[in-house]
């Protein structure tokens, strides 16, 4: 279980839950689920928050604060990292797995959710797409700096030319077996320039690295492992839900040609943002835009209670945008 190093104030300080449950997967797998908003929880519309690798619930901490006022905000720690123990198995079967489960376990029988992932939460939307639970309870969705195949030939984090050298040191570099070691500023300008846009502040890049670094390193390596051998193009053509997509331009671990991809095979894909300078970390670095998206997909998608309005999602800006401002707030 990873160690909890998040930071204890500001606005990337992770929010007090209203409540806690534990989500058993299909292989019997526990997860740590979080449930924020309203106490009177079936009277807003639910948002599921899904994280990238080697982070946590805590990574979500500005979208958990600006859309719990008004809504019901369930957040979870993928297997191995934040509070859910490591599991024999990890692959993108297990993610789906993972996810049904939690839809299962916090969401009504016929209850419609607006479902956000960020990088390995979006591969697990990709994943889960075609599963009973995400067809039931899914109702629109939003991939964040995501892709759903070749991540290691397209990656930028290793400055050369494209080709076997380059995808063989990535390869090395993302599956590096050792602890990261604590917070040091060295360390924070690796985690910067390998995730993060250049604008990015020193108060993002301290909370990034505190959650990166708190996952372990088994847990790590073995995901790594996972998402070098990713194949989800099929399940990107089997997401039937209006489905955003964000990225950044400066994204060297996931660069904007996968998000280009995706949108292009997406049966339903109601918006293409690619953000100007902005990294890997696009909830961290663009806080308000993400949340602002989620908030459009659930006015266009989701009634106040449950089920599904009316909409063509033309209430989703598709041009690019630069974010310069909003990344450092």
């Amino acid at each position: 279980m990873t160690r909890l190093m998040s930071v204890k104030s500001g606005p990337f300080a992770p929010p007090v839950p209203v409540r806690e449950v534990t989500a058993v997967s299909a292989d019997g797998a526990r997860l740590h689920v979080e449930v924020h908003g309203p106490v009177d929880d079936t009277a807003a519309p639910a948002v599921v928050l899904a994280h990238g690798w080697t982070c946590s619930t805590a990574f979500w901490a500005a979208q958990i604060r600006d859309l719990s006022v008004d809504h019901r905000v369930i957040a979870y720690d993928q297997r191995g990292h934040g509070r859910s123990p490591a599991a024999t198995m990890c692959s993108t079967d297990t993610l789906a797995d993972d996810l049904e489960a939690v839809l299962r376990v916090t969401l009504a029988p016929g209850e419609r959710a607006v479902v956000a992932g960020h990088s390995m939460g979006g591969m697990t939307v990709m994943a889960a797409s075609a599963r009973p639970a995400f067809r039931e309870h899914v109702v629109a969705a939003l991939l964040l700096s995501t892709g759903s195949s070749n991540l290691v030939a397209e990656s930028l984090v290793v400055p050369i030319r494209a080709g076997r050298l380059r995808a063989w040191l990535t390869r090395k570099l993302l599956g590096f077996r050792f602890p990261l070691g604590p917070v040091t500023p060295v360390a924070k300008a690796i985690l910067k320039y390998g995730t993060m846009g250049a604008g990015a502040s020193p108060l993002m890049v301290e909370a990034c690295a505190r959650i990166a670094h708190a996952c372990p390193s088994r847990v790590r390596y073995t995901w790594a492992h996972v998402l070098d051998l990713l194949d989800l193009d099929a399940g990107v053509r089997e997401l039937r839900v209006p489905t955003a997509v964000v990225t950044g331009t400066s994204d060297r671990l996931t660069p904007p040609v996968h998000a280009r991809a995706i949108a292009a095979a997406l049966p339903e894909c109601v918006g293409l943002t690619e953000l100007t300078g902005v990294g890997h970390m696009t909830p961290m670095e663009a806080p308000e835009l993400v949340c602002s998206r989620i908030r459009e997909l659930v006015t266009t998608y989701v009634t106040s209670a449950s089920g599904v309005i009316a909409g063509d999602g033309t209430g989703i800006d598709t041009g690019g945008v630069g974010v310069g401002e909003e990344a450092s707030a």
